[in-house]
């Protein structure tokens, strides 16, 4: 008798068909702004300014918020700074929040030639170079300072090192319990195995957007967005991963939490996000060297192998409703099913 999930499939094909109508009605929308933009006549002044948000990816009125420590900002023009004359400064601190006032090109600035002016209130504002200003601060938007955060190199080594010991207790503990693991010792559902593929893919796209597309990465850093029509395609099929890993995930915790008892459902969760951190790590990191493309291709013929050879059960016994990978005698009760 044939398993029938379909229950399982409509559900998590509606939540799909929900999330993709609201996306769709989100990125379909008529920017007037952009039809008038397209007749307006600018003048030089405005034609640099749209010129330099186009290369840097922000313009007067950006929001920053501090990272760092503190800020120096100089309250006089960047041309007395280079002329060696006296100057003073005012200092902000990290959490504040920082406005772009006005941004100045000076070619002859051996040490940076964009100067931006900040400005926390009407009374604190300064100038500084651009690149202690991107390296001192980061875009007001959560989403911006999510990337920048994850993106910190002592704190990703810290993480890598973190996850791989607690990834390696945990599978210790559960082969020696002989417990379920997707992949290894999996459960009759290609859910935990699509999520684990679906983070590797995530992971290689990822990466692979640094590499190819560093400047769609960048504009992405300074305008965020969830939605997925609203970006570049690269971006856009990177942020549908997203959501995919999202949903699925849902998906995985109510087959797991209806086919596993609880104690060994949480303890199943766990070793599935071990997976998922493992294959963020190693793709993430070997896409960037060329090797885990090559790598990718191995893992997702390992993982739908092992799924569809040693874990799909398409049958179920008659007679006790035990599953069944193929037909004949049931191993539960020794009934015959043909």
């Amino acid at each position: 008798m044939l398993i029938n999930e379909r229950h399982i499939q409509r559900t998590l094909r509606t939540v799909l068909c929900l999330i993709a109508a609201s996306l769709i009605a989100a990125g379909c929308h008529y920017d007037k702004k952009a039809s008038y933009a397209a007749t307006a006549e600018y003048s030089r002044k405005q034609l640099d300014s749209l010129e330099f948000a186009d290369k840097h990816h922000y313009s007067v009125n950006y929001n920053f918020i501090v990272k760092a420590d503190s800020i120096n900002l100089v309250r006089q023009q960047p041309e007395e700074v280079m002329g060696r004359m006296m100057t003073d400064t005012v200092t902000v601190y990290r959490h504040d929040h920082l406005a772009v006032a006005e941004i100045r090109i000076l070619p002859t600035d051996s040490i940076d030639s964009v100067w931006v002016q900040v400005a926390r209130d009407q009374d604190t504002f300064g100038w500084l170079h651009e690149s202690s200003l991107l390296l001192s601060a980061v875009p007001a938007d959560p989403i911006s300072q999510f990337i920048s955060t994850f993106s910190d190199t002592h704190l990703l080594i810290f993480l890598i090192v973190i996850s791989l010991i607690s990834v390696a207790y945990l599978m210790r503990t559960i082969f020696r319990r002989n417990a379920k693991i997707v992949h290894f010792n999996d459960i009759n559902s290609f859910y935990p195995t699509l999520l684990a593929i679906i983070v590797a893919s995530s992971a290689t796209l990822y990466a692979s957007i640094q590499t190819f597309a560093p400047d769609a990465w960048q504009h992405f850093y300074y305008h965020p967005t969830l939605n997925p029509f609203n970006v570049q395609p690269i971006i856009g099929m990177f942020l549908v991963s997203v959501w995919a890993i999202f949903i699925v995930g849902l998906a995985v915790i109510d087959v797991v939490r209806n086919v596993l008892p609880a104690g060994e459902t949480l303890l199943y969760l766990c070793g599935l996000a071990g997976v998922c951190a493992v294959n963020y790590i190693v793709f993430s990191i070997s896409t960037l060297y060329f090797i885990g493309y090559p790598m990718f291709a191995a893992y997702l013929y390992f993982a739908l192998r092992m799924y569809f050879t040693r874990f799909r059960c398409a049958y179920i016994c008659g007679k006790c409703g035990a599953r069944m990978s193929k037909k004949g005698r049931c191993p539960a009760c020794g009934a015959m099913n043909e």
